[in-house]
């Protein structure tokens, strides 16, 4: 028999994720119906994703009505409904957790991104919301700014699970590996189990292209067209080789031996952007053992409708991805710059959806009361 493409990616060894969550994706069985005919084993959300889903159905009204007859604030009511759905997603996914050991079957939850520039901050509300959650599929989604890095050190530490979530460029991604190794070490000298905690590493895709192309489009020489909608997958190819490069030392054969579990790197932001593309580009084109891709259900559809699996396509092209960096500098185009401003618009975008997420919710409960 056929293998469907979603099939086919999990063969080569691809977690599929969904990166959306609803109470009403819930409540309707759409979760459950994505698992059993699309391979998902995942589920990832942000507060672009909640804002969206609460802005989008009635389905949250009844509690939001409860909370602002029990005097509760915007942001507190905005935790509670999240949770609620984060716990949902988490029992739904849980036989996933129990059959790969704790690989996959995981469901995402950010902390406040008004506290992305704030360590310790950040570490009280991870520990805070993984006691309430209280599942164990469930991971502390932080960002990979520099005041994460510590805070993503601290959190597992404590043997919490984190996904680490805004990785643009090489260099933040090497200091990302290193704040997960140095938790799992401070995690192993406090006598926690290690095997238990698993984290992720959140590298962005397509918003690579959106900026990088721009550029090339300006120049519109031959040189940048030859390049052009390559950048993104170039640099997700070589944080791969990087994956394999930091898990290959010494130091960390000795952890894997005392129960460590790797860092998968987790393909984000994979929905294209330019519609000239193939709609599952960045899925296929990133193909690879070892890895999660979280996608919206519109390009999972798109994937299976549309979507040509060819195997492994990222293993043995690092050479011809260093060359489409290399092209790229000679054209002027400074990729750390873009990342640089990619990550700071990355926070100030969750920043902006987080407010509007509390302003909806906010006129949500003063019309019920």
């Amino acid at each position: 028999m056929t293998l469907s493409p979603s099939a086919c990616l999990s063969e080569v060894g691809v977690s599929i994720w969904l990166d959306d969550l609803s109470k009403d994706r819930l409540t309707s069985g759409s979760l459950k119906n994505l698992m059993q005919n699309h391979h998902v084993v995942g589920v990832t959300s942000n507060p672009t994703i909640f804002a969206g889903a609460v802005s989008g159905s009635d389905s949250y009204a009844t509690d939001l009505a409860r909370m602002a007859r029990a005097g509760a604030s915007p942001e507190e009511a905005v935790f509670e409904v999240m949770i609620a759905d984060i716990q949902g997603a988490c029992d739904v996914l849980r036989p996933v957790f129990d059959s790969t050991s704790g690989q996959d079957g995981r469901v995402s939850l950010e902390v406040s991104p008004l506290l992305a520039h704030d360590t310790s901050g950040t570490i009280a509300q991870a520990k805070e919301l993984w006691a309430r959650v209280d599942r164990p599929n469930l991971m502390i989604k932080i960002p990979a700014t520099k005041a994460g890095l510590p805070a993503i050190t601290e959190v597992i530490g404590t043997g919490i699970s984190v996904n680490v979530t805004l990785i643009f460029s090489l260099e933040r991604y090497a200091e990302v590996i290193e704040a997960y190794f140095a938790g799992i070490e401070k995690a192993l000298s406090s006598g926690i189990d290690i095997s238990t905690i698993r984290s992720v590493a959140s590298f962005f895709v397509s918003r690579v292209d959106s900026a990088v192309d721009a550029l090339l489009d300006a120049d519109g020489g031959e040189a940048a067209a030859a390049v052009r909608s390559q950048a993104a997958v170039a640099n997700a190819r070589l944080a791969y080789e990087l994956f394999r490069v930091e898990h290959s030392s010494d130091r960390v054969h000795a952890l894997i031996a005392k129960g460590m579990r790797r860092q998968r790197p987790l393909w984000a932001s994979t929905g294209v952007k330019d519609p000239a593309l193939p709609p599952a580009y960045y899925v296929t084109e990133l193909a690879v053992f070892d890895v999660v891709n979280t996608m919206p259900e519109k390009t999972l559809l798109a994937l299976e409708s549309e979507g040509v699996v060819e195997g492994d396509r990222v293993t043995g092209h690092s050479d011809a991805a260093r060359e489409t960096m290399s092209v790229l500098q000679e054209l002027g185009i400074s990729l750390s710059d873009i990342t640089d401003h990619l990550e700071a618009d990355g926070v100030e975008k969750f920043v902006q959806s987080w407010r509007e997420l509390l302003d909806t919710v906010a006129s949500a409960m003063g019309k019920s009361q």
